[in-house]
């Protein structure tokens, strides 16, 4: 008898810890959708603005108060934007030095161009830890996800 009181006091307890640890989250993404819109240090117009973000740079959304986003970029600076200066287009940033653009998802491919850190990039396709992507004045192939960094 002591021994079913003792697995059914543990079986309790697992899941009652189960039940107190956070679920895992997908991580929501916006990215930018006006020309020019500025990252700044609060969610307010008031606020000082700490960058210029350019139109299809991607955030991780960390915050929502009222009309504004608290964010984060791929290189973990933080801060606010207007929710309505976002949009739900996926875009990825190229995080290492040079990476090449290739005709098809692996190395085996051709390469046919290059683009360099900071590159904004249109997320179009995704397949096996290669993402298909087009620059905005045309280029087009895809890259391996390690070199990016978005959604």
């Amino acid at each position: 008898m002591k021994l079913a009181s003792t697995a059914k006091t543990l079986f309790l307890s697992i899941i009652l810890c189960m039940s107190t640890l956070a679920p895992t989250q997908a991580r929501e993404m916006v990215s930018i959708k006006g020309s020019i819109v500025n990252m700044r240090s609060g969610p307010s117009i008031k606020s000082d603005v700490q960058w210029e973000l350019m139109k299809g740079y991607p955030l991780q959304v960390l915050k929502r108060r009222g009309r504004w986003l608290q964010v984060r970029d791929f290189e973990g600076d933080r801060g606010w934007v207007a929710r309505s200066m976002t949009s739900k287009t996926p875009y990825h940033i190229v995080k290492s030095n040079i990476a090449n653009i290739r005709q098809g998802p692996s190395t085996r491919h051709q390469i046919t161009g290059k683009v360099e850190r900071f590159d904004v990039l249109r997320t179009r396709e995704k397949k096996a830890g290669w993402v298909r992507v087009e620059r905005q004045d045309g280029l087009k192939g895809w890259i391996s996800k390690k070199l990016l960094w978005g959604w």
